[in-house]
């Protein structure tokens, strides 16, 4: 296994268990751990854990006991002590899945059910760890190739919600230039699951995501429901800045939605129903090395 596969694997692990229930969740987080323990991984590895041990952060972390869901985890804002946390919390949970989903249950519980903290859990620290580790793989090992997937430079994938207007509008002007629109739903299936299709199909050189206020929801502290996203947006949003990087992946935002919020301060382009996000859009896809026409716009 190479960096690059092992990378992956990781990414897709954590995919397989936001989509886990009670019956699979084991068998993601064992290949997540398995992920990890690549050899040309491991020098980092253990230098990063042995920063910070596991037990003692759990144990000063701040356990009211109260009410449920009070109990907060005392993560430090040091990045490298947080990447050494995770990669501590996924190797335990590798030796003994049912672990992580007692901790998530106790630690970021999110209702009754007990497999509604695991997918919180994968939601606020498996994807956040995945992004910031590969950036920490790739400062810390700069001749280790990360990446070895090939790259189509005619296709672009189109991650959309309900909104058929953009998705279409967006897939029109791709054609025109003479590349190839990838839509999931598009696609075979050939027994694969959502997430298996996305990787299979996620050999492009960019994608476009559209943000477009399909539903609603609001923290437990507030009282107004936000237009939103859908929740397959914004795990394809992550997947893909993950994979291609930031500067390979482009927002198009419709109406004022809650954007997400390991994602706000980052450019993105609004929707208009001229022609505006048609040449911003075109500048994006021409810095990462798309032929564009601004001719046949």
């Amino acid at each position: 296994m190479t960096v690059a596969s092992a990378l992956e694997d990781l990414n897709n692990a954590i995919l397989d268990i936001q989509q886990a229930d009670y019956n699979t969740y084991d068998r993601p987080i064992r290949k997540l751990a398995a992920a990890l323990n690549d050899p040309d991984l491991q020098s980092i590895n253990d230098e990063l854990k042995a920063k910070i041990a596991f037990d003692d952060f759990v144990e000063n972390s701040n356990r009211s006991g109260a009410i449920a869901g009070s109990d907060q985890l005392d993560w430090p804002l040091e990045k490298e002590l947080e990447l050494s946390l995770t990669l501590q919390l996924i190797e335990k949970a590798g030796n003994d899945p049912s672990w992580l989903l007692s901790f998530s249950h106790d630690w970021y519980y999110d209702g009754n059910k007990i497999i509604a903290g695991l997918r919180k859990l994968t939601r606020s620290v498996l994807i956040p760890f995945a992004r910031d580790y590969k950036a920490f793989i790739a400062q810390k090992a700069p001749t280790v190739p990360l990446e070895n997937r090939p790259t189509d430079k005619t296709k672009v994938f189109i991650v959309h919600g309900h909104d058929e207007g953009p998705r279409e509008a967006v897939a029109r002007f791709l054609e025109k230039q003479g590349l190839d629109p990838i839509i999931l739903h598009e696609q075979a299936s050939r027994g694969m699951t959502i997430p298996e299709k996305l990787i299979a199909h996620g050999e492009v050189g960019f994608a476009v995501v559209l943000l477009t206020p399909d539903d609603f929801g609001r923290a437990k502290a507030e009282t107004t429901d936000k237009p939103r996203a859908r929740q397959n947006v914004i795990l394809e949003l992550g997947y893909f800045v993950g994979r291609l990087g930031r500067d390979k992946v482009c927002a198009l935002l419709k109406a004022d939605i809650e954007m997400p919020s390991d994602y706000v301060g980052t450019v993105y382009i609004n929707w208009d129903t001229g022609d505006a996000w048609k040449f911003a859009l075109a500048k994006e896809l021409r810095a990462a090395e798309y032929e564009v026409d601004l001719n046949k716009i």
